[in-house]
């Protein structure tokens, strides 16, 4: 949610923002915004004329009282009344208003940074930078459900009936390949001196609405049912949501911390698009970083976290590009975004696996999150970045490491999470 002052001041910034997005739909916001915020500041004037009013009324209820000019004191009781009749009437009017313009305001979209490329969609999205050969090996690579099939690794089959379509099980030295990866993500952010943190895997809706907008809520959140909570999608939404109406001390920004959960999403309209394997799933595992930092920081933030995904990818030998995701491709709260994606020799492109976003005070001003500091109180800048996720991590992981004869060769960073162990061999065929 962008700031209101900025709708009065400049609107046209604001309309121009909007066309940026390809959201033309929602420029009629613009104007009603305007009015709903004259009429409330309006009324609230006229509510504070109206106390001002009823207080030197009161006063001279207590002279006529004094004075026993009891007929005159009671007719100003009969006006403070009636004032405070009005009064009532207003502040339910104003009420109703403030929530009308809130609904408008947070679905207005953040101002983007005018580094972000204008473009309609994902097709759109600019590759910045390679980091790493992408090769293709002289050989086949098999379906990523068929490579962890092969070493004892995958059971879908087991989780259709279980759980139904989008889950599955990880069994044996595939699982414990997972794990790996997740630990050594999680290790890597500590080193950098990130804090690392396990969150509540459920939120409320206030919390929901605070860090996502409207749309993106229902796209991907589970909701528990007769209660006011949602399963998370990614832990950065109860990362952030920890600072809910909170004013953090100026000196101990920034905040980085790195945070592991499971993640559950609905993926609606995703049916059909790599089911088979586990690319497109429900329920996922993920290492977070999130950091909450004075808005003169949250670009070099930015670029530091996206950068630390490149590493961590790099060492586990898969080469990945950045791309700079276009104005369309941005979700309303975000103010600049790129993917880390990474390549797949067996499709021989590149695929999503981090998504890194600052999105300057919006997630901060829904939420309330502010500090205070030598010139007042300010909403902090917050940002989010993929560490590692799986199963897409795995999925390059593997593809990457895959040998001719069926093997998987570990990449030495996650060695010592395995036990030391250097290959995973396929299952033996009697």
């Amino acid at each position: 949610m962008i700031d209101i002052n900025l709708i009065r001041k400049n609107p046209e910034k604001v309309r121009e923002n909007i066309r940026k997005k390809f959201q033309d739909h929602k420029l009629p916001l613009i104007d009603e915004i305007l009015s709903l915020d004259t009429k409330v500041r309006d009324m609230r004037t006229e509510c504070d004329n109206l106390r001002a009013s009823r207080n030197a009324k009161s006063n001279e209820i207590g002279v006529l009282m004094r004075n026993k000019q009891i007929s005159e004191a009671n007719a100003k009781k009969q006006e403070v009344v009636e004032i405070n009749a009005k009064i009532t009437e207003l502040e339910a009017s104003v009420n109703e208003l403030s929530i009308q313009l809130k609904k408008s305001m947070m679905a207005i979209p953040n101002i983007i940074d005018d580094s972000v490329p204008v473009g309609k969609d994902d097709s759109e999205n600019v590759e910045v930078k390679r980091f790493g050969e992408a090769k293709v090996p002289d050989f086949e690579i098999p379906y990523n459900a068929d490579i962890f099939e092969s070493v004892g690794g995958l059971d879908k089959d087991s989780a259709g009936r279980t759980s139904g379509a989008g889950f599955y099980y990880l069994m044996g030295d595939i699982a414990r390949l997972h794990e790996a990866m997740i630990a050594y993500g999680r290790d890597y952010m500590i080193d950098k001196g990130f804090t690392y943190c396990i969150p509540p895997f459920m939120i409320r809706s206030d919390v929901v609405t605070g860090v996502m907008s409207f749309e993106e809520m229902d796209a991907m959140m589970y909701k528990i049912e007769n209660e006011d909570l949602y399963l998370i999608g990614t832990s950065e939404h109860s990362m952030i949501g920890r600072f809910k109406d909170q004013i953090v001390k100026e000196s101990e920004l920034p905040i980085a911390m790195t945070s592991y959960s499971p993640c559950f999403r609905k993926e609606i309209g995703s049916h059909g698009i790599e089911e088979r394997g586990v690319y497109r799933v429900h329920q996922f595992e993920k290492q977070e970083m999130i950091v909450l930092c004075k808005p003169e920081e949250s670009m070099d933030w930015y670029n530091k976290m996206w950068s630390y995904s490149v590493e961590i990818f790099n060492n586990m030998n898969i080469p990945v590009r950045q791309l700079d995701c276009c104005s369309g491709d941005l979700a309303d709260l975000k103010v600049k975004s790129c993917d880390i994606e990474a390549w797949s020799p067996r499709q021989q492109k590149y695929f999503e696996v981090c998504s890194c976003s600052t999105l300057g005070d919006a997630q901060a001003r829904r939420l309330n999150i502010r500090t205070k500091g030598e010139n007042g109180t300010y909403l902090v800048h917050t940002l989010n970045n993929t560490v590692v996720a799986s199963p897409r991590g795995l999925i390059a992981l593997v593809e990457n490491n895959y040998n001719q004869d069926g093997s998987i060769t570990v990449p030495e960073v996650l060695r010592p999470y395995m036990g030391g162990k250097s290959k995973i061999l396929p299952k033996t065929t009697k």
